[in-house]
């Protein structure tokens, strides 16, 4: 029986093609030059700046180590459903405390070690061991279940989702955050093709709203349904571009009823 999700491209760029070399130059680099890590801070920064716009656009365009899941491990992978327990409140939340609990104990250890001539490899080696931790569980999982099996309760996910929330109530995201946008629903096949191929395995089209917008904030923008949509009826908006192009389908479809 053929497995219900499908591998489809989903590095339409370079930067998500060649992202993952930033990982393995990390997590594998780093051994010998630890302050290769540092550089993991600038990742931090930005994707806890950019989804306070744009959500978790960081995650589908930008992300190194889902340039990894999605070029190099997608090919071998089994490409599974995800368990639903990864996906819960209490695995995110629970895995969360637990890594910056222990990201935290370890920077405020190599903190004290502040003036010293080795302090910024010290430093530099606390991101390196967590890049390569990632790397070699998230590695796993993406070969055994689901190339973004990692993602679904990676911390600086979470992250992202607490930055976008708060860019949520200042208002500015409405104006921002671009999301996968239908056409017109009517026009729908609801084959299923955009939750076969969403490497979430979301279900855009069973969740748009009267905007007719999908809102599921775990949503990484990744394009992959827009390309996929045998229809050809999706398209990545802000709630303007939305409701502009709402109001143009249905005057056109007044047109041709008169």
């Amino acid at each position: 029986m053929a497995n219900y999700y499908i591998k489809t491209n989903r590095t339409f760029t370079t930067i998500r093609k060649n992202a993952w070399i930033f990982t393995v130059l990390v997590a594998i680099g780093g051994l010998w030059e630890p302050k290769l890590g540092l550089l993991v801070i600038l990742i931090m920064l930005g994707l806890t700046i950019t989804s306070f716009f744009t959500g978790r656009y960081w995650c589908g365009n930008f992300c190194p180590h889902g340039s990894l899941f999605d070029r190099i491990a997608m090919p071998i992978s089994l490409n599974k459903k995800i368990p639903n327990f990864l996906k819960s409140k209490y695995m995110i939340i629970g895995f969360f405390i637990f890594f910056m609990f222990n990201f935290s104990r370890r920077i405020i250890n190599v903190i004290k070690l502040w003036g010293s001539h080795d302090f910024l490899d010290k430093l530099g080696y606390v991101f390196v061991t967590t890049y390569l931790m990632v790397l070699i569980v998230g590695g796993l999982v993406a070969v055994l279940i689901n190339p973004r099996t990692w993602c679904q309760f990676c911390p600086m996910g979470t992250i992202q989702k607490l930055s976008n929330r708060l860019g949520r109530l200042t208002g500015i995201v409405e104006k921002t955050e671009k999301k996968v946008t239908i056409e017109n629903i009517d026009k729908c096949y609801e084959c299923g093709k955009c939750s076969r191929v969403c490497p979430f395995q979301l279900t855009p089209y069973l969740h748009f709203g009267e905007d007719n917008q999908f809102h599921d904030i775990n949503c990484i923008k990744c394009g992959t349904c827009v390309v996929n949509c045998p229809a050809n009826i999706l398209s990545l908006k802000t709630k303007e571009e939305a409701n502009q192009l709402k109001k143009t389908v249905e005057k056109i479809s007044t047109h041709e009823v008169s």
